[in-house]
């Protein structure tokens, strides 16, 4: 009995021990991103290039290596792979500042190096905008103001630093920089000029703001019901005259058949209507029609 549990207490003892081995070997493995051991920042400018190349130290073995931008995986060819990798970022855009390249251990990807990439870029505001607007209304103009450095930012009216008045509101966040103009006024015309200065450089852009004269709106309401009392009235003029229209037709067909050659005459439609509004009792259609001959 007391040997039997001799052989368990050793074999336990051998397994432990691998384990320790097994998690020395693992663990022992260190990664380095352009020397450096631990996450760093690396500051670079736009439209540069980005070179990085993460190195496996204290290895005894082929370490095998992954790239991430972010949450997604960087493919890599099979050669730059083992024990050292390299990536290139060229050019470096705006949008990628702020992200993360991470290099991992495959077969512990616990194991692993971050650089943040903080990109350098100054502010593009835009191309100039002519802007119309009806007096009484309201009006918000936008500027770009996306940099890094975040830039300082000023507005002008006709190159002088605008004073907010009551009805003048600017807002900012880290991308936009809006001036409101509530109820805009005819004083209130001119070029209205957003300047966006950081260290990385400068940017403006100018609005010509044109304030129209209000018009004048007819309530829809009101315009119906004016066609409604028009249609209404020329339906009840028809029928109060319905005798003298069915007479004009009925005399204009018979003088038709009475004419041998052919002619043009005005439609009964007209006809009608001439009858409606004359106060000519004999018809007169029959005194327009036009004869044509044959010669």
């Amino acid at each position: 009995m007391m040997a039997q549990r001799s052989r368990l207490t050793a074999s336990c003892r051998v397994h432990i021990l691998m384990l320790c081995f097994l998690a020395h070997v693992a663990t022992g493995v260190e990664l380095s991103v352009n020397n450096h051991n631990d996450d760093f920042t690396l500051t670079i400018s736009s439209g540069s290039l980005a070179s990085l190349s993460c190195l496996a130290q204290n290895s005894s073995q082929a370490e095998e290596l992954l790239w991430y931008r972010g949450s997604s995986r960087v493919d890599l060819k099979d050669e730059n792979k083992v024990n050292i990798s390299n990536i290139c970022i060229s050019p470096v855009s705006e949008s990628d500042n702020g992200v993360a390249f991470t290099c991992r251990l495959v077969r512990d990807q616990s194991v692993q190096v971050s650089v943040v990439l903080d990109v350098r870029f100054p502010p593009s505001v835009g191309e100039d905008e002519s802007i119309y607007i009806e007096e009484g209304k309201d009006v918000t103009l936008t500027c770009n103001a996306k940099s890094n450095p975040q830039g300082q930012t000023t507005w002008y009216k006709n190159n002088t630093i605008l004073t907010l008045q009551n009805h003048y509101q600017v807002y900012q966040t880290s991308e936009t920089f809006q001036l409101s103009i509530k109820k805009v006024q005819k004083s209130d015309n001119g070029t209205y000029t957003c300047e966006v200065k950081s260290s990385c450089g400068d940017s403006s852009k100018d609005f010509h703001l044109i304030v129209e004269d209000k018009k004048t709106v007819f309530p829809k309401e009101a315009v119906i019901a004016a066609v409604v009392v028009v249609a209404l009235t020329a339906l009840f003029g028809i029928v109060a005259q319905k005798e003298k229209i069915f007479k004009v037709w009925k005399d204009s067909v018979s003088s038709e058949k009475h004419n041998a050659s052919m002619f043009f005459y005005f439609p009964p439609f007209l006809c009608c209507f001439v009858a409606l509004f004359s106060s000519v009792r004999e018809p007169l259609c029959s005194i327009t029609s036009l004869r044509i001959t044959s010669r």
